[in-house]
């Protein structure tokens, strides 16, 4: 849940750090959300070291006035320093800041100068990057100068509000002292000294509050070295204080961040790789891609204000439009202990609010942006562990009842929850000229992709279930994607570019060029009021995953369907930066292709991924970019609710998965590896036949779920004809569900 760090006056990072130098820090939160769109989320409870003032009054506790930069250092980058469980920075002022943190609760470091003998902290309770406090409440225990206090937030991305505090503890570190010298608490830049509540202060007119406290130099040292622990929690200032109490009840610094380090340690190395000829930088983009992925959704359990439960609570899906293509196909692959958790969570959520989260931040409702995408999750989850289910404490019953919810009934508000069910369920699509009360008419031809997607996904648990009838009507359903389909538009200036998907099917028309960097009208294709076009973040040249088959033969066959692949890449219409885009470079699989997959998505690695600090296609969209990366990285893209993951090459001799729930390690090896051509074209990374476990596997284009369930060895080898194939037979093409692929038993 906490996730301290660095906040920065920067305009383009959410507030959130920024290595460029020309910005300055302006404090330290502790919960900010990683990577996202929207307004600046939880950059809450800032801390601030002063070293130096001329007097208690004339300290600067304004964030615009108090801010400073960092010392810079030769090369020009910031002095900063990080690793998982620390971050470090040296601030022009002179004093060092070191950062760790456990669950709820995050432990700093300062150290003054040694020329600051009254050093003092400023505990800044309303500044949240949105300016949207009410309510403050500040506290401050003039005996121990412990400070309490929380405040009433503006969401990020939607239209509520949420309840936050805080309870900060200051200990001296290498020293000793009893209570601090000085205390007060201030508006904007005005201390007001021996005041300990806000309202001795007539603090409704102003914005910015807090406390500040002076402690006594150390004795023992130059530099005085001062402690603060800070708990953090969404149902009161006590239990902030209870949660800093028990999680880090000695201030050891060193132990914290050995435990956070030890911890992560454990999860990352759950995945292995063969570093022997492969660039260094390779190896880092690979693990620093797969820490992100565990930053979000972040474990709430016990800090959930809205019901009392048993069960695990998670928080800041943000949102799983972003996240169900890769992250939790990822988090299948290594870490299906939290994923049951995470699962359990969306479950009580739907329990107690009537449908599954989509967008959530601070324990709110927040904007969906597709469908109803916690049903790929749930699904994702089951199809893989549905035997191991009922041991990791989920109901295969309430799995199923939350998929229904959410494929049956409609909210009174399908802004923040559920879907258009009523309209979806009569025509078989959204049409874009119905306006229901509950919610907006817009993005009906995204909406209607993702529904689609979505009962398939629950078409795919009813059949592990036994559920017959519910399997045929969900994968009819599925089906509806044809409904928004145009078979006679065509590109503008590219005749032969035809077929796309349009509002209303046959009867609308949006010019294919929408929402991509050669539209006329340079639409913004997002949630405002003037998206009346049909298209969420995607342009009608789009993909629909389950049935790529269904698209190859709408498109007019392989050759066809691969000159449109080529026009988009080559015309820039694939968008890097958005998740729709994110499954294109491996559709030539469909077509018998996989060299092409190969080509391209190595392609988008060199061009788009590095380590440098701009070395993401914009952000991180809580992990979905991290863990896009990882799956090309180790050579796959998955296939979500399914059993198939979609099979390239990998960028490592050598990769290793264990799996803790099977308690097994697959192993992929590619021979004939010969490293990774720095630009991604070219060189021998295509796949030219694969074994498993010693045994030729008909195909070369996907694998089953079962080679790691079995911990099998898979054998790729590897070949530089750009021209190779699926293989021979009808079943080495990947699964699409017009061609039977998932007529089946899972």
């Amino acid at each position: 849940m906490v996730k301290v760090g660095l906040d920065t006056d920067s305009p383009g990072n959410q507030v959130g750090y920024d290595a460029n130098i020309t910005f300055n820090a302006t404090g330290f939160s502790q919960l900010h959300d990683s990577g996202t769109g929207g307004g600046t989320s939880l950059s809450n409870f800032k801390l601030w070291p002063l070293p130096e003032c001329n007097s208690f009054a004339f300290c600067n506790t304004s964030m615009s006035v108090r801010k400073t930069l960092r010392k810079v250092l030769p090369d020009g980058s910031p002095d900063d320093a990080g690793s998982p469980g620390y971050f470090a920075t040296n601030l022009s002022t002179g004093v060092q800041v070191e950062l760790t943190a456990s669950r709820r609760t995050a432990l700093h470091r300062y150290t003054f100068p040694p020329s600051s003998r009254e050093p003092r902290i400023v505990v800044d309770i309303t500044n949240d990057g949105l300016t949207s406090n009410t309510e403050p409440v500040v506290n401050v225990n003039t005996t121990t100068g412990r400070v309490t206090g929380g405040a009433r937030f503006a969401s990020s991305f939607g239209p509520g509000r949420y309840n936050v505090y805080t309870c900060v503890d200051f200990k001296g570190d290498g020293y000793d002292f009893e209570a601090p010298t000085e205390y007060g608490v201030w508006l904007e830049n005005a201390p007001v000294q021996n005041s300990t509540q806000l309202i001795q202060l007539y603090s409704g007119f102003l914005s910015e509050m807090g406390a500040l406290l002076t402690f006594p130099p150390s004795s023992n040292s130059i530099h005085t070295t001062i402690l603060a622990r800070v708990g953090v929690s969404f149902i009161s200032s006590d239990q902030a204080c209870a949660n800093a109490e028990s999680e880090i009840p000695d201030f050891d610094f060193d132990e914290t961040v050995a435990t956070a380090r030890e911890t992560w340690n454990e999860l990352l190395s759950r995945i292995q790789v063969d570093t022997q000829g492969v660039d260094k930088e390779i190896t880092e983009l690979f693990y620093s891609s797969l820490y992100r992925t565990h930053i979000s959704p972040a474990d709430y359990t016990g800090e959930n204000p809205n019901w009392s439960s048993t069960e695990p609570y998670y928080d800041s899906f943000y949102c799983n439009w972003d996240t169900y293509r890769t992250l939790y196909p990822l988090m299948s692959l290594h870490d299906p202990e939290v994923f049951a958790r995470i699962v359990r969570g969306m479950i009580n959520i739907q329990q107690h609010e009537g449908w599954l989260p989509e967008c959530r931040g601070a324990t709110i409702q927040q904007f969906v942006q597709g469908g109803s995408n916690g049903d790929p999750i749930l699904a994702e989850f089951f199809v893989k562990f549905y035997e191991h289910a009922s041991a990791l404490n989920v109901s295969a019953d309430d799995l199923y009842t939350a998929l229904l919810a959410d494929a049956e009934e409609q909210p009174p508000n399908w802004n923040l929850q559920g879907r258009q069910a009523t309209v979806w369920k009569q025509y078989n699509f959204i049409p874009s000229d119905i306006y229901d009360s509950g919610g907006t008419a817009t993005k009906q031809v995204s909406r209607t992709l993702e529904h689609s997607f979505g009962d398939f996904s629950i078409s795919q648990v009813a059949k592990i279930l036994n559920k017959t009838d519910d399997v045929a009507k969900y994968q009819a359903r599925a089906g509806n994607f044809i409904n928004v389909w145009n078979e006679t538009v065509t590109l503008p200036g590219h005749s032969s570019i035809k077929g796309m998907m349009q509002a209303n099917g046959q009867w609308n028309y949006t010019d294919p060029r929408h929402c991509s960097v050669n539209d006329p009208l340079h639409s913004t294709c997002y949630l405002d009021a003037t998206n009346r076009d049909g298209f969420y973040e995607s342009s009608p040249m789009v993909y629909v995953p389950q049935d790529t088959a269904k698209l190859i033969l709408l498109q007019g066959g392989n050759e066809s369907f691969i000159k449109r692949l080529n026009f988009i890449f080559d015309q820039n219409y694939f968008d890097v930066t958005d998740e729709p885009s994110q499954q294109i470079p491996f559709m030539y699989h469909y077509a018998n292709r996989p060299g092409l997959s190969i080509q391209r998505s190595r392609a988008i690695i060199a061009e788009s991924y590095n380590t440098t600090v701009s070395g993401l296609p914009g952000n991180d969209d809580s992990g979905a970019m991290a863990s896009y990366a990882f799956f090309y990285l180790v050579g796959m893209y998955p296939l979500p609710a399914t059993r198939q993951l979609l099979l390239a090459s990998p960028y490592f001799p050598k990769v290793t998965f264990y799996n803790p729930v099977f308690n097994t390690t697959t192993t992929i090896i590619a021979n004939n590896f010969r490293g990774n051509p720095q630009n991604g074209i070219g060189g021998t990374v295509f796949v030219k036949s694969v074994t498993i476990d010693g045994q030729p596997w008909h195909s070369n284009c996907y694998l089953d779920w079962d080679v790691f369930v079995n911990g099998s060895t898979v054998e790729l080898e590897l070949t530089s004809d750009i021209n190779t194939t699926c293989g021979e037979g009808s079943d080495s093409l990947p699964p699409s569900l017009s061609t039977g692929g998932y007529s089946g038993s899972i």
